[in-house]
């Protein structure tokens, strides 16, 4: 069938495409991507991709001498005008000059992936394998494996509860598509780790750390209250009631409305008096038309936030509760510090699965099935 014009001049554009970034993938460069699939490059949200030929390598597809001509590739079933073109915009993603992960023209950059939602979440349709070993690798690079979900996590309304206390080892050896297929990762569960090593890299992505140095990562809040609780237990004179309240009782609070929600956050904030209220867990659950074991379950999740959240808190707690017994074991600073403390760090709260292994739930359905 004779060609009109404008589709004599599409295939030539693409012809000339095809082989200026042929030549520089085959280019020494770039020659430890040529074992890698063509879908390593591939975005959920990518349209008209070629599917017939995403599992083929970059090697496969034009290594000399083996290399498929242009022809072939172009007469391979399934493979039209739409889906050729899309071959190569995929191979020029592929020969972009910095190692892979990332994007060129039409792929989302790092910084762009963890912006993509409102509140600087991911969009899971913009991550692409290449991305996602690029930031698995900023977490193992700065030994931040042992960190767990939710530590790090933006809020922990975002992350279900059951990989709260998941280490990132237990991401980091997966491939993207292995992570989808997992038996309890659905599109929430992978958006909530998206965005956790999103937000790792974004980091620490880029950072050269000297050897005798170590990276590490805590949640805002608990970089800020360490701070205050150091510089109060070292100051001259006595720690008043605003001191407590605005170094160490509100920014917890902050927390719980970021991690709980406004509704529990009130609840904790009429527990401690907060408020002005002083209500009972009685009058609490009455004005609320719950029962009184679901406020205490509630009040029981805000303790439960900070055994994730700050680890390093006993320690610090009774450093500033032994300063505040050294000024005045009766002051009501020592007061709302130690309902904060009950509260917030009681020894006897312990973290519990929300469902428990029954009913044919078993640790396996937990925890990242890495089988």
């Amino acid at each position: 069938m004779k060609m009109n014009r404008s589709a004599v001049m599409f295939e030539y554009r693409l012809v000339a495409s095809f082989d200026e970034v042929r030549k520089k993938l085959l280019s020494k460069e770039f020659a430890d991507r040529l074992d890698k699939p063509l879908a390593y490059w591939a975005l959920p949200s990518d349209r008209s991709s070629p599917i017939a030929l995403l599992g083929r390598t970059l090697r496969d597809l034009l290594a000399t001498p083996l290399a498929t001509p242009f022809d072939e590739l172009y007469a391979t079933a399934g493979i039209g005008q739409k889906k050729i073109r899309s071959l190569v915009e995929l191979l020029q993603r592929a020969a972009r000059p910095h190692p892979p992960g990332g994007a060129t023209n039409d792929a989302p950059t790092s910084a762009e992936v963890t912006n993509a939602t409102h509140g600087g979440g991911v969009d899971p349709s913009l991550v692409s394998e290449a991305l996602w070993v690029e930031w698995r690798a900023s977490v193992q690079t700065h030994d931040l494996g042992k960190e767990t979900m939710g530590r790090c996590a933006r809020s922990l309304q975002d992350l279900p509860r059951v990989i709260w206390n998941t280490p990132l080892d237990a991401y980091t050896g997966l491939s993207l598509q292995a992570i989808r297929s997992l038996k309890t990762h659905g599109e929430k569960r992978v958006r909530a780790v998206l965005e956790v090593f999103g937000s790792m890299h974004a980091i620490v992505g880029r950072m050269n750390t000297p050897s005798h140095l170590a990276v590490r990562i805590v949640p805002h809040f608990v970089a800020q209250v360490e701070e205050r609780i150091h510089a109060l237990c070292r100051q001259t004179t006595p720690v008043t009631l605003e001191q407590i309240r605005r170094h160490f009782v509100d920014p917890l609070m902050a927390q719980v409305r970021i991690d709980l929600g406004d509704q529990i956050a009130r609840l904790a904030e009429s527990r401690l008096a907060l408020d002005g209220s002083g209500a009972t867990v009685r009058q609490v659950a009455r004005r609320l038309n719950l029962t009184r074991a679901r406020v205490y379950q509630l009040l029981n999740d805000v303790g439960a936030i900070m055994l994730v959240r700050w680890t390093e808190a006993p320690a610090l707690v009774r450093q500033l509760r032994e300063r505040l017994e050294a000024d005045d074991r009766d002051s009501r600073a020592m007061k709302l510090f130690n309902d904060t403390a009950e509260l917030f760090f009681a020894d006897k709260r312990r973290e519990t699965e929300v469902e428990p292994a029954t009913n044919e739930r078993t640790k396996a359905e937990r925890e990242p099935q890495l089988a």
